[in-house]
């Protein structure tokens, strides 16, 4: 049911969507609120015939402009070689059929109106010539007196059909069987989503064993011989991935499309993404959105770019939502979704790359984990290669935002694999700011107790510095060694139970009664000092050490306000468990030193170590590297 208006909708063509739980009307999230009156009904999920059909209530208007469902008309003018579209509705019952379509502004534009009468298919030929810039089209019926079948309906590309390419579809896990069984029973039950699958390849690199999971037979019979297991240790997203590109390659299919582990799959985006990427005009690197796991009407991501500047991802537009939600506002009022957003990478929870591309421009980066999918975008278009986020292809994903994953081990990825993809790709002298901001976040890790972090993110620096050809070599080893540093740093160690740390209490109240405020940016240097300066020399006071000052929740974890704090219990992102965050002077001098010091040289010799990095990517990402690596850490394939 939360997924339902993704699919179809009811209410005026031109109006606000209605909230389908007690029909009330939502207000418009963008700029200009959309009014509408409150005759346009639900949409009612029992109405649903199968994946393809639905019935429309005597009276009842149903859109089919929605995420799913409309069509991202200036994606096919502007990528593929599709001039005209059909559009081709069958239906049962009397009504009308009404098309519409939108430009890059958001304005919509009804197309055409045609009464059908029973057991009628309707075809309407569509120009894509209008859609330079943005747009979709799609379709609304109205029933009439009587219930009206829209029994099936399609977008289609006239003339002679082109032959399918093959896919090689590959999920990399660790540990999360019930996720891989689900999506394995997905495209076990949607079999027309594996017509051009060569094979479904499972790349585990856990301790638990998808073959050892309850219904992992029952998963494999169902896909006809169609899955492969491979076995290898831990080698991160990359190396998994980056198994998936190897073996598409070496068995001849068209594309490797890569898939997440903890993501639950539409099946019918493999076909929207096959067909999409066939009529491309160049091979094209064609990846899927991304919803929510647990707020599945919520689209997290419609498009990213990198800012070459600061290395961070960025969006293409500014009124572009992160997290935008679709019970809240449908497509047809989201005036900024109209406009097509062009990418330079896309995540590789969904991404469909031509086996042509990774022969021209190499594997993965061999960097475990982050960055990864984004170093490849870059070096794609690069060499000439586009990448396209596809409307209308999606999975559901666990969202960055639930997440706390720039602290704790993942730091030390984040720091290193972003500074290696700004060695690689970065148009600016030294990196733009890249250099300059990871120290800023190295002070602020450090004025909040996060010392395991900053050690993480110092080791990262050291490893970067010792060059590229070491990067295949400590790929298994780098997680291990970080975690086997957790015992040393009490923010690291964490307890489930609330019981478990002493009862917080502070000696000397905020002052003024205020609590902690963050720093203006006029007064924000100078406080930083001052506050480096107390942490420095400031002794830890006794009560301090036998117990925190405060119990602080995630959302309040921030380091303005962690910084004023001599010692508190945090809870973690996922709300599980909490650690003990203690400040520490000499960790503090000794990590903060260590830092600037390393920061400073790889300032100081950015552009030798920017032209090591550039020589030496075609042989780390090569067939041959990968597969040496392979070979090294495999483990007996199924």
């Amino acid at each position: 049911m939360d997924t339902a208006l993704l699919y179809v909708d009811s209410g005026s063509a031109m109006g606000a969507q209605f909230n389908t739980m007690d029909g009330s009307m939502m207000k418009s999230t963008t700029t200009q609120s959309t009014e509408a009156s409150a005759s346009g009904g639900e949409v009612h999920v029992e109405d649903f015939l199968s994946r393809t059909g639905t019935i429309a209530r005597p009276g009842q208007r149903l859109s089919f402009g929605t995420y799913f469902n409309a069509f991202p008309a200036s994606y096919w003018r502007r990528w593929t070689d599709v001039e005209n579209v059909r559009l081709r509705v069958e239906t049962k019952g009397a009504g009308a059929i009404s098309v519409y379509k939108s430009n890059a502004r958001g304005s919509l534009q009804h197309v055409e109106t045609r009464r059908v009468e029973n057991g009628t298919v309707s075809t309407f030929d569509l120009p894509l010539k209008p859609f330079g810039d943005g747009g979709w089209y799609w379709f609304d019926v109205v029933a009439g007196t009587e219930p009206m079948a829209i029994v099936e309906a399609g977008w289609l590309a006239p003339g002679a059909a082109k032959k399918p390419g093959s896919i090689t579809l590959e999920i990399t896990t660790l540990n999360k069987n019930e996720f891989c069984l689900n999506n394995l029973k997905i495209l076990a039950d949607n079999p027309e989503a594996l017509e051009n699958v060569a094979e479904v390849l499972i790349v585990d690199q856990g301790t638990k064993k998808l073959v050892d999971a309850e219904g992992f037979a029952e998963a494999e019979a169902a896909l006809g011989g169609k899955l492969r297991m491979i076995h290898q240790g831990n080698l991160g997203g990359s190396g998994g991935f980056a198994r998936g590109m190897y073996e598409a390659v070496e068995n001849g299919s068209d594309y490797a499309l890569l898939l997440d582990d903890d993501i639950v799959m539409e099946p019918e985006s493999i076909s929207r993404m096959l067909t999409f990427a066939d009529h491309c005009r160049t091979p094209t690197i064609v990846g899927a959105h991304m919803f929510d796991l647990y707020n599945r009407s919520v689209l997290h991501t419609f498009g990213e770019t990198v800012n070459l500047f600061r290395f961070q991802p960025d969006h293409p537009l500014k009124e572009q939502v992160l997290g935008h939600d679709f019970a809240r506002t449908n497509l047809r009022t989201t005036s900024w979704m109209h406009r097509r957003v062009d990418v330079d990478y896309n995540g590789w929870w969904m991404c469909m790359i031509p086996t042509e591309v990774i022969r021209n421009i190499g594997l993965s980066l061999p960097v475990f984990i982050k960055w990864d999918d984004a170093e490849y975008g870059l070096r794609a278009k690069a060499a000439g290669y586009n990448t396209v986020s596809m409307p209308g292809a999606a999975v559901w994903h666990i969202t960055w935002a639930d997440k706390d994953d720039a602290v704790d081990w993942q730091a030390y990825f984040h720091s290193r694999n972003r500074i290696i993809t700004a060695l690689l790709h970065s148009p600016y002298p030294r990196g733009g700011r890249v250099v300059r901001e990871g120290s800023f976040i190295d002070i602020k890790h450090l004025i909040s107790m996060q010392y395991f972090t900053a050690q993480g993110r110092v080791m990262a620096l050291k490893d970067l510095i010792a060059g590229p050809d070491q990067l295949h070599d400590i790929l298994p080893t780098r997680l291990p060694a970080i975690q086997a540093m957790r015992k040393e740093y009490s923010e690291a160690r964490f307890e489930s139970d609330p019981e478990a740390f002493p009862r917080p209490g502070m000696v000397k109240p905020p002052r003024h009664g205020q609590g902690f405020k963050a720093p203006s940016y006029v007064t924000l240097v100078p406080w930083a000092a001052k506050t480096i300066v107390r942490q420095l020399t400031k002794p830890v006071a006794k009560s301090s050490i036998e117990r925190p000052q405060a119990r602080v929740a995630h959302l309040d974890n921030r380091w303005w306000r962690m910084s004023q704090y001599d010692s508190a219990v945090v809870t973690n992102a996922d709300g599980t468990a909490a650690s003990w965050y203690q400040r520490d002077p000499r960790k503090l001098r000794a990590l903060l030193a260590e830092g600037a010091r390393l920061n400073a040289e790889i300032l100081k010799d950015w552009h030798k170590l920017s032209q090591t990095y550039r020589k030496a990517l075609p042989e780390i990402t090569s067939m041959e590297a990968w597969k040496a690596t392979f070979e090294k850490h495999s483990e007996e394939s199924k």
